[in-house]
């Protein structure tokens, strides 16, 4: 360790390579040592800007002089990374998900546990203020026993046609967030999924093959029950809802606005808009996100979300997927390192 920070290698220069690249050189007990990216000019932008070096993956992963790695690069780049870096002694983070492939990402689990490798995927959600609130609430007792959890993720607009090729579609890319939430929330792993889908915001999507407008339903062994909806079009900025309903009362985060300032006249009220999208909307749990990584690494303490975490909200994705498609509900089997 370096002085007692967590030297950590970034691989992904992109949009959410900057945030945690930024983050990491803003953390006091970490340093951005080195940044690689498929684009060099990319890679030394954020590099030049954190105070770290340019250097290729491979350099990366096989340097002594790093203890840990933050995984930013494509999806279908993750889990062969993950190995590589628990197969080299790192501990390593890594966005969401493992893989679009539920037994590769089950490979990859098990390559970690083999080699005693810390790995956290990042499903940041579960560090949103209101959010962690929300369930340690719930875990306090405070709602008695969880009965239904509804999840409201709507995008303010659709991504752009290229991003969607490699996306794995609406429930592997955008609703895994809510499957992990849910399961945080519920308490119990859901066993049944029913879902619809639509192409109802931008035919090009229909077109990818994809959809853009979802529904879901869950349900426990126990009977508790999840409901998620996505879109991807919200005109009203980035809607981001979440309600607990239980035996004995009902806990709920709302959107986070731009200000909290009200205007009222003859006409009624009126507030500013949701914050426009993920990146304002959860800097803080990014940050928060981050800082748990960091901080577990250091001090030898459980990192969460798991690669376990990931798997299992990678099931819940393509049972959504396969219930959508079919029109039939989906039943999931609580196996063993799943």
């Amino acid at each position: 360790m370096d002085k007692g920070k967590l030297r950590i290698g970034l691989l992904g220069a992109g949009r959410i390579g900057r945030i945690h690249g930024g983050n990491i050189a803003a953390h006091p007990r970490a340093r951005l040592a080195f940044v690689a990216d498929a684009s060099r000019e990319a890679a030394h932008d954020l590099a030049q800007a954190a105070g770290a070096a340019v250097a290729d993956a491979d350099r990366v992963i096989d340097s002594p002089d790093i203890d840990a790695l933050v995984i930013c690069t494509p999806t279908d780049t993750h889990a062969d990374f993950i190995e590589r870096g628990a197969r080299a002694g790192k501990a390593i983070f890594c966005e969401k998900p493992v893989s679009l492939d539920a037994q590769r990402t089950r490979a990859c689990v098990r390559v970690v546990e083999e080699t005693g490798a810390a790995l956290m995927i990042g499903f940041n959600r579960r560090f949103d203020p209101s959010f962690s609130t929300l369930r340690r609430r719930i875990q306090d007792g405070e709602i008695g026993e969880v009965e239904l959890v509804t999840i409201l993720s709507r995008d303010p607009s659709p991504p752009p046609p290229d991003y969607l090729v490699r996306s794995g579609g609406l429930f592997r890319d955008m609703m895994i967030h809510d499957f992990d939430m849910a399961r945080f929330l519920l308490g119990e792993e859901p066993i049944e999924v029913h879902a619809v889908a639509s192409n109802l915001v931008d035919p090009a999507i229909g077109r990818a093959g994809d959809v853009d407008t979802a529904a879901v339903m869950m349900k426990t062994g126990s009977g508790r029950i999840a409901q998620i909806s996505n879109s991807r079009r919200a005109t009203y900025g980035y809607d981001q809802r979440i309600e607990v309903h239980g035996s004995l009362g009902l806990l709920a985060a709302g959107n986070r606005r731009t200000t909290t300032v009200e205007f009222a006249d003859a006409r009624g009220y009126s507030v500013d808009p949701a914050l426009p999208f993920f990146l304002e909307r959860y800097a803080e749990a990014y940050r928060a996100e981050l800082d748990a990584f960091v901080t577990g690494v250091l001090d030898g303490a459980p990192l969460s979300p798991t690669g376990l975490d990931g798997l299992r909200a990678q099931r819940l994705a393509d049972a959504a997927t396969a219930a959508a498609r079919t029109g039939k509900a989906m039943r999931l089997t609580l196996e063993a390192g799943a």
